[in-house]
Parts: C-alpha cells; structure tokens; sequence
C-alpha cells in the first residue's frame, strides 16, 4: 500500500512532495519516507516481486511452508522444463509417425491408431492403481524416482517412434502411451504426498494452487523453447535420414 503525503515548505514558498512506502512482506511491513519519484521507481519494482511472489508463491512463504519446499520446487520446476520441451518433440514426432502433412495419410487409420493409443494407456492406468495404489503413499520416493524414469522412456520411445514402419509404429506407440498413464498415476499420488509434507500452516490447498501455477508457467516456457527447437532443426530431415538407416 502507498500513501502519498503532501507538505508545503513556508520558508522556499514551494511545493514538495513525498510519499510513505508501505511494503508488505507476510506479517512484517516496511515503511520508507523518499521524494515521490524515487518511490515511485521503488514501487514498480517491489510490485513485480510481489505480484510473482503472490502467484507463484504460498501465502507467507516461507514460514507457511516446509524448509526444503524452494529447493525442491527449483529441481523440480527444471525437471519439467525439459520434459516439457522433450514432450514437444514427442508430439511432432507421433504426429509425423500418423502420418500428418502426407498425401498418403489416411486419417482413419491415424484416428486408430490414436484411439489404441490413447486406450491402452487409460488401462494401463486402472490396472497399475489396482496393485500398486496402497504402496505408492508408503514408499513416496521411491515411486516418485520410478514416475520421472519412466517418464525419461516413456518420451524417448514416442521421439523415436516414427523410426519404425507403420506396424510396429503402433506397438511403439501404444508402449509409450502406457508408460506415460503409469508415470500420471505414480506422480499425481506420490506429490499429494509432498504437497502434505511442505504445507505446514494447514495451507496444502494454497501449496497446490501454487505448485500448479509454477507447473503451467513451466510448461509454457518449454513448449516455446519446443517451438524453437523444431523451427531452428530440420527435424523432418534428420528422420529421413534416421529411416534411411534402419532399412
């Protein structure tokens, strides 16, 4: 909050201007008494950090939250980043294995096989949560490590995947589309489980808006770096090429 205060100076007959700034900062409040536009300068700054800050960041951090949560949330937010831009590259690559931007395509047969696909993974999902739901909140980390390994092969499959000939193209597919439902089961319950560990001021609704925020954000950020990989590498080309090989 800012409270500008006028006064009126009777010995030079002029006006001056100052400006009290009140900066909030969780329970503490900094106030500052400074010619109006220097802090006006200082307000725009301290506005940014406090309009990231209430975004990205759970109300009175870091008292309200864990004392590893920032550490955690850094490695965490990089991991995405990168599976981020390696899921752009593994839709372009699914989307090329269906067969997108050929005369040849039939789109049935890419409605197919996106309908195995996406199948397989939804029962791969209800059959893993059967046997493994009551472990999973248990051994947190060590499906948690599972969940990001999986995702690693899941992703590496789907960017290869146009590699093989339309058969085998669908099994790659599907396998991967299987990994991938494994690693949203193991993720989603093992970070429930961290979120319950990093809110400690009853806040875990607040500590999953915002890790859900960082996420999006994060995902934005990769995709246009997605973007830019593929517009600056022929990755059309290097696939020929890859193909060319392996026949």
């Amino acid at each position: 909050m800012n409270v500008f205060l006028i006064s009126k100076s009777s010995d030079r007959e002029e006006i001056s201007s100052l400006v009290q700034c009140e900066n909030q900062f969780g329970d503490e409040t900094h106030r500052v008494l400074r010619p109006i536009h220097e802090c006006r300068n200082n307000w725009t700054k301290t506005s940014w950090k406090q309009l990231v800050r209430e975004l990205f960041l759970p109300k009175n951090f870091p008292a309200s939250v864990s004392e590893d949560y920032l550490e955690y949330q850094v490695w965490d937010s990089l991991q995405a980043l990168f599976s981020s831009v390696s899921g752009t590259l593994a839709t372009y690559a699914t989307l090329k294995g269906l067969g997108v931007g050929e005369s040849s395509a039939s789109v049935t047969g890419a409605t197919w096989t996106w309908m195995l696909k996406t199948s397989s993974g939804m029962i791969s999902s209800i059959v893993f949560a059967y046997f493994q739901s009551s472990s999973l909140d248990a051994q947190c980390k060590q499906w948690r490590l599972f969940a990001d390994i999986m995702n690693d092969l899941a992703l590496g499959l789907a960017i290869v995947s146009p590699l093989f000939d339309s058969s085998y193209f669908v099994l790659v597919s599907c396998v991967s589309s299987m990994m991938s439902a494994l690693v949203g089961v193991a993720g989603d319950t093992t970070r429930a489980a961290l979120r319950a560990h990093q809110a400690r001021d009853n806040n875990m609704a607040d500590v999953c808006a915002k890790d859900n925020s960082q996420e999006h954000i994060v995902n934005l950020i990769g995709i246009f770096l997605g973007f830019i990989v593929t517009s600056l590498i022929d990755v059309s080309g290097l696939f020929s090429i890859a193909c060319s090989l392996t026949q």
